[in-house]
């Protein structure tokens, strides 16, 4: 009687698996495939989830809140990965890694016999935030760059106007004499732009819109405002050079200024015990062969 149970239960569950799979397989069919000719390539840590994310995102993706994929799209253009993927691909992304991180915290649970929904509920909200906290760490990193690049072009900038050059014919020069990142790409998007027919504040508004840096955004205004008001551009563009410079110089100190602070618990942690280890050491040692230890 048990065998006939057992065998009822596996036959069953292989209907269902079967069932099962034919839905699934004929749902991942449905979604149309992606062209990313004109896309950045997927790095090799989402290529086998990307499957997933488009299967998401097409029977799934109308659901997304309007303002939340609108406030994620926001912060994919202020990290330049919206050439990489969409917000509703973001969002979708979010998801699984949220599912995956509370996959991956209730196996060792398994393993010890033990549960606890509070983990698995915290492992998920941190997976599904994980994407979110990647994205800040490359927007942090790319304003570093850009800050770190803009005094070079900005003397490129001045140089290029000082010669004789308009505003557009510098942008130029600074792009092909210029170290290559995100500053640079950013520069050939507003050469592109008033190649396509904008105008030259227009085309400089877009550029300042992207990056929504503070440094930009005074860059930008000041050549707008000496080209409105007919003033001298290449003394805005060196008081600019001079500034950015300036407060490149003041950052580097800062960060000399809170070195020590930052070494203090490296210091304590790792060093001084070893120190403490290596000079006690043969003391402790004399102390035991005296016996008094």
């Amino acid at each position: 009687m048990l065998l006939f149970i057992a065998f009822v239960v596996s036959i069953s569950v292989i209907v269902i698996a079967g069932v099962g799979y034919k839905s699934i397989s004929g749902l991942a069919g449905a979604v149309p495939p992606e062209d990313r000719l004109f896309l950045d390539p997927l790095p090799r840590s989402l290529r086998p989830l990307w499957p997933l994310v488009n299967f998401v995102v097409h029977h799934f993706g109308d659901r997304f809140s309007a303002k939340l994929v609108e406030r994620t799209d926001l912060q994919l253009r202020l990290t330049s990965l919206t050439f990489l993927m969409n917000a509703r691909q973001f969002l979708a992304l979010s998801i699984i890694a949220a599912f995956m991180a509370a996959l991956v915290a209730l196996l060792p649970m398994l393993a010890l016999g033990l549960f606890s929904i509070l983990v698995l509920i915290g492992a998920g909200i941190l997976g599904y935030f994980y994407p979110r906290i990647w994205t800040r760490d490359v927007r942090r990193r790319r304003v570093a760059r850009i800050l770190k690049h803009l005094p070079l072009y900005l003397d490129f900038l001045t140089l290029a106007v000082e010669a004789g050059l308009n505003i557009n014919g510098a942008i130029l020069k600074a792009v092909e004499k210029g170290p290559p990142g995100p500053l640079n790409w950013e520069l050939e998007h507003v050469l592109r732009d008033l190649k396509s027919g904008l105008n030259r504040t227009e085309a400089l508004r877009r550029f300042d819109d992207r990056l929504r840096i503070k440094e930009v955004t005074n860059l930008v205004g000041a050549i707008v405002q000496a080209e409105r008001m007919g003033s001298g551009l290449a003394k805005s563009l060196r008081f600019q050079s001079e500034q950015r410079r300036s407060e490149r110089f003041q950052r580097a100190e800062k960060q000399a200024m809170e070195a020590p602070v930052k070494l203090i618990f490296p210091l304590l942690v790792f060093i001084f015990p070893v120190t403490f280890i290596v000079l006690g050491f043969p003391i402790a040692m004399k102390f035991v062969q005296a016996g008094l230890l």
